[in-house]
């Protein structure tokens, strides 16, 4: 390679300059974002932000397939399948709290540790010794892709073949341990029936809430009594102690309801006697 090849092979013009700058900060802030943003929907945007940001790197050095990869695979496939996961189950804050896994944050601290050290070593590596660039190699075979190829299908084959092997067995495993195989017979739709007129409670369920004032599910419909019906909730809400209690104000309300019904009814029949009486008189 002549001295002004290899020059403009190590210089940096000033569009990759500002372009890594820019990129390069929206990256770190990215990555930052997605360790201290309390919800789980925030840090997989943030994360996926990030991923982007790398891609566009890819792109600018010339790894065209490493990031169309990561476009396609990374960010457009695993990230927005999690992103929808962590929507679907909703993931909080208080659940980060809970550590399922006795120890995983010291083994995660160690990893994170590790992960540290390969990182720093490597860029010393690459700082300290020469290397050829990706330029060359892509001129080698005639582009990007087709050197990727070479590798994988040569070099790297059985590695290759290894990864692939692993991967299909992990997505027969999964599929192995989320299927559920029937232990016993479905029920026909006449058995159904039969056991649900069999059941102590036939119709169904009364609504929640009280009618005319509240139609929340966590509030109890009252009984004539007005005592609140534990059937018109959830289980799940009781458990939780998440029911509020409306009968207090019900029953006051009533009261207050028929003691101005009584005061109304009295000087209803209080008019209507004096009306009798000039009747009568009248008659008289």
């Amino acid at each position: 390679m002549s001295p002004a090849l290899a020059a403009a092979a190590t210089a940096t013009s000033t569009g990759e300059a500002v372009q890594f700058w820019l990129l390069g900060t929206v990256a770190v802030i990215g990555a930052l974002f997605t360790v201290l943003m309390k919800k789980a929907v925030h840090s997989a945007l943030s994360l996926a932000g990030t991923m982007i940001v790398l891609a566009v790197f890819y792109l600018a050095n010339g790894a065209y397939f490493l990031g169309i990869v990561q476009v396609v695979v990374y960010t457009g496939a695993i990230m927005m399948l999690f992103l929808f996961v962590v929507m679907l189950v909703g993931v909080t804050a208080a659940d980060s709290l809970k550590e399922t896994l006795k120890g995983q944050r010291w083994l995660a601290a160690a990893c994170g540790l590790g992960f540290g050290i390969l990182l720093i070593a490597g860029i010393g590596q690459a700082s300290l010794t020469s290397f050829n660039g990706l330029g060359a190699a892509n001129a080698r075979y005639g582009g990007n892709v087709e050197g990727l190829a070479n590798l994988i299908f040569t070099k790297y084959v059985f590695a290759f073949e290894i990864t692939g092997a692993l991967l299909i067995t992990a997505t027969v495993g999964a599929m192995l341990l989320t299927h559920r195989e029937r232990t016993e017979r479905a029920k026909t739709q006449r058995e159904l029936s039969q056991e649900r007129v069999r059941g102590s409670h036939l119709p169904p369920l009364p609504a929640p809430g009280v009618y005319a004032r509240h139609n929340a599910v966590d509030i109890a419909g009252l009984l004539p009594d007005g005592t609140p019906s534990e059937l018109t909730v959830m289980q799940t809400l009781r458990q939780r102690g998440q029911i509020r209690d409306v009968s207090s104000e019900s029953l006051a309300d009533l009261k207050a309801l028929e003691q101005r019904s009584v005061e109304r009814l009295g000087r209803d029949r209080g008019k209507a006697g004096v009306r009798a009486e000039e009747e009568e008189e009248v008659a008289k």
